[in-house]
């Protein structure tokens, strides 16, 4: 398949990955960060760790919007939809993240709640046209990638009149997640590692361009290579962060020059700028509250705001005592070192939000084997079943 398979050939993956080698330098440990579930999944499903060498220690980050939204912004929707009455509609894998009280939306749902789930916002837009004597409510999740759709969608129930939708706002900002990690008191009083280089995320740069991530390269004199979410995408990134670091730059890179550009995709910019403002502070799951992190709806669109008009609040809910998503959000900790991952912690029975997404890094880990497998060994070698 055409700019598919080229971007998977193991022929110049090896090449690449002889590169890498050549270039390490001995007695140099190198801690990079993909801050972006994609790149987290394609490093896991193309066994890329295996190619790399061991001083090259690849750090998942917050790069999941499922996996960051808090506990207490999904009891939020559970109050929407039990409590408020409406229709709620949201993605599938927020339905099932598991909220206090070892509830879901999921298992709302199943309860009777009326809860739909959906595959973009138009198709909440399409619920609420089609029961105009109901509120439909619409539970937005998602980094800048996905702020545009909602803004769209605000913009067209108002030129329609369509009084009985509106949203709860989750969208939140990739540059204040990493700014949090790198300077942050919180972050660090929760624990953080250490981070020589980023991997940036792709998709969020096609809208806001690789410009905002020059801050960090040069206030913190951290690296940030913009990388495609193909396996050759992550490992020339790897290169050229590796290259930075043995050279003393940290500079913005831009591998993904086929989808991203300096300054971003301008009409998604201006669409997001007309609906929404920032917000003071948002709690992220593994990083706490973090000041002007994430968008709320302004003013001027007040009615479509949910959480105004259904006095929606949020509460801290503090995690599973278990779970270490928030660890392994912020890269102190692999998925594997969870005590509840691969055993009370699965797929089908998710006791953190790292396990429930697509994006998510303990879902990744889970996913592709190549863990469960070394733990399936490591029962078989002492006699086990």
């Amino acid at each position: 398949m055409k700019y598919v398979d080229e971007f998977r050939d193991g022929r110049v993956a090896a090449a690449v990955a002889r590169r890498i080698h050549e270039e390490v330098r001995t007695g140099r440990i190198y801690h990079i960060m993909e801050f972006c579930g994609g790149h987290t999944h394609a490093i896991a499903r193309y066994g890329l760790p295996d190619l790399l060498p061991a001083s090259i220690r690849l750090v998942h980050g917050p790069g999941c919007p499922v996996c960051v939204l808090p506990i207490g912004r999904i009891d939020m929707a559970i109050a929407a939809a039990r409590d408020a009455g409406v229709i709620l509609c949201t993605y599938a894998d927020v339905m099932r993240v598991p909220a206090s009280r070892r509830e879901s939306l999921l298992t709302v749902k199943a309860a009777g709640a009326d809860i739909v789930m959906v595959y973009s916002v138009q198709d909440a837009l399409a619920v609420a046209r089609g029961n105009p004597r109901r509120e439909v409510v619409f539970f937005a999740i998602g980094f800048e990638t996905t702020t545009p759709p909602t803004a769209a969608a605000i913009l067209e129930a108002q030129r329609c009149g369509l009084e009985n939708f509106s949203v709860v706002c989750n969208h939140v900002l990739t540059p204040s997640a990493i700014q949090s990690l790198l300077d942050s008191s919180e972050v660090r009083r929760l624990g953080r590692v250490q981070i020589d280089g980023f991997i940036g995320p792709s998709h969020v740069s096609t809208v806001i361009g690789s410009r905002p991530h020059e801050f960090f390269a040069e206030e913190y004199e951290k690296p940030v290579v913009i990388a495609g979410f193909e396996p050759l995408d992550v490992l020339q990134a790897v290169w050229m962060l590796v290259q930075q670091i043995n050279e003393g730059r940290a500079e913005v890179e831009n591998q993904f020059r086929r989808a991203v550009t300096r300054d971003g995709n301008a009409k998604a910019q201006a669409l997001v700028g007309e609906v929404f403002e920032l917000a003071r502070t948002f709690e992220w799951r593994g990083l706490g509250d973090v000041p002007y992190s994430a968008l709320r709806i302004q003013e001027r669109y007040a009615r479509f705001d949910a959480e105004r008009r259904f006095g929606l609040e949020h509460s801290p809910v503090p995690d599973h005592k278990g779970c270490e998503c928030g660890a392994v959000l912020r890269g102190v900790k692999q998925p594997e070192e969870c005590r509840l991952f691969g055993s009370a912690c699965v797929p089908d029975n998710p006791l953190g939000s790292c396990m429930v997404s697509s994006e998510g890094a303990c879902a990744a880990h889970y996913a592709y084997g190549r863990y469960r497998r070394k733990a399936a060994s490591g029962r078989m070698a002492a006699g086990g079943p």
